[in-house]
């Protein structure tokens, strides 16, 4: 298995945990861009994103399977414009504003789901090395402010690592995509358990 299998959308093992961990940040700028300038191609968006043309035609493709754009018409041949499939995603409507954020947000977190169910269903045919997962889960009883700091000591573990995706010369011999997904939240009390908020 190459690196290609892991990371190509059309692989049997599909994308494995591609580039997921900033895959919300690729998707946004995405839509950003088409809410500028109206239409836009995968070389297009590469050249103005700084991202591969095959990292940037394979989230607007996820991106119309979701929904969010459409291709849009065109005359034909290898060329293949996208554009937003609904105006309320356009950056300039106040009113949507808030409502897309967490529309993007709902979109990321469905595509992370996603993958991990991908990684449940197919972690057999990774290579060996790479056929178990460094998932866990923990409570704290945290702040708002100490909450924010915790994210920010995890967004500094990542930094070192994260120009490896545009540098593949940086990357160790070895090294493959993976999926780190962080989602810190308050616990909120179900109603019956209104009564036992310490």
């Amino acid at each position: 298995m190459t690196e290609d299998d892991l990371t190509t959308p059309h692989g049997r093992t599909g994308r494995g945990a591609g580039e997921e961990l900033r895959e919300h940040e690729v998707r946004t700028a995405l839509l950003e861009l088409l809410a500028e300038v109206g239409t836009v191609t995968a070389t297009e968006a590469a050249a103005r994103l700084g991202h591969s043309s095959g990292l940037c035609s394979f989230h607007l493709r996820q991106l119309a399977r979701h929904g969010y754009i459409e291709e849009a018409p065109h005359s034909g041949g290898r060329v293949r414009p996208w554009r937003l499939s609904r105006p309320d995603l356009a950056a300039g409507d106040p009113a949507a504003s808030g409502a897309t954020e967490e529309q993007f947000g709902d979109l990321a977190r469905g595509l992370e789901d996603e993958s991990w169910q991908r990684w449940l269903t197919q972690r057999d045919e990774a290579p060996s090395e790479w056929r178990h997962d460094e998932a866990f889960s923990a409570v704290a009883y945290l702040t708002p402010e100490e909450m924010g700091q915790v994210a920010e000591v995890v967004r500094r573990a990542l930094a070192p690592y994260q120009d490896r995706e545009q540098r593949p010369l940086a990357r160790p011999d070895g090294a493959r995509p993976v999926a780190l997904i962080t989602r810190l939240f308050p616990l909120l009390p179900h109603p019956a358990d209104g009564a036992e908020r310490d």
